[in-house]
């Protein structure tokens, strides 16, 4: 999904080492790596995912980095865990933290779930340029990014349709992660991934709510995209296999390059 963490839920997925469930409650861990390109095939930037799941809860760890040509244009990268509960094979998040490099700046925001699901966060240092305003009344019901994506994939992979909203906070912004269904399609091999097969198309738009710079110049994160899914191991989790992104380093296009995991171990790219 950092395709979850690219800056603000975007759904660019990712590794990171802030965090694990303990070795004896993992029972099921799936690791995902992308590579991401911009124009003429050339290389911007890379980003990992890990989801770890028990009966009763999961964790998921995200990190991104531009590279190559990507870091002339933003020099980003980010590292992001959401935490919490799984009831009634329904995840209901507890904790997010977040931490974001921006041109040298670091950003660290948190989130912490109320016993009703209402989140409480903060995001330190505060922004030195106005943003727009975020409400009380429009927290509740919010997930972090990396919550929404796997809501998403869990929803694809038990035959569901791409159509769903799921309103997002991260510590300082809020918005909405609009996702609709383009069908069914056929994927062949591209920018030197070989993946070849069916695949379920989705796409992604983000509501900007609150939390966001008032002057529009300073973008952050993947404003729309594009996601192909495939089921390529069981359970209930649909595999992001290519994005496209528009982001604040331009088009980007995202292909998994190593999936692992749930007696799975593909690599698609060399």
């Amino acid at each position: 999904m950092t395709i979850r963490s690219l800056a603000l839920g975007s759904a660019l997925s990712a590794f990171a080492v802030l965090a694990t469930i303990s070795p004896a409650e993992a029972e099921d861990v799936v690791e995902m790596a992308f590579e991401g390109f911009g124009p003429a095939g050339l290389r911007v930037m890379t980003t990992h995912t890990v989801i770890e799941e028990t009966p009763t809860r999961y964790l998921i760890e995200g990190d991104f980095a531009t590279a190559g040509i990507g870091a002339l244009f933003a020099n980003v990268s980010n590292r992001s865990v959401a935490r919490g509960q799984q009831q009634a094979d329904t995840p209901h998040p507890e904790s997010f933290d977040s931490e974001t490099a921006r041109d040298g700046v670091v950003a660290h925001n948190r989130v912490a779930y109320q016993s009703d699901g209402t989140p409480s966060g903060s995001s330190l240092p505060p922004p030195k340029e106005p943003i727009t305003p975020v409400e009380a009344n429009q927290l509740r019901g919010a997930v972090d990014n990396l919550t929404a994506y796997l809501l998403l994939e869990r929803q694809i992979a038990r035959g569901g349709s791409c159509n769903l909203r799921v309103p997002v906070f991260d510590g300082r912004h809020r918005y909405d992660l609009s996702f609709s269904d383009a069908g069914n399609t056929v994927l062949s091999p591209a920018e030197g991934q070989n993946f070849k097969g069916p695949a379920h198309e989705c796409r992604m738009v983000r509501n900007e709510i609150g939390g966001f710079y008032v002057d529009k110049r300073q973008a952050e994160g993947a404003r729309s995209g594009t996601i192909w899914y495939a089921q390529l191991m069981p359970g209930d989790i649909a595999v992001p296999v290519r994005m496209q992104m528009q982001t604040e380093i331009g088009d980007v296009e995202i292909y998994l390059s190593h999936l692992r995991g749930r007696g799975v171990d593909l690599k698609l790219m060399d």
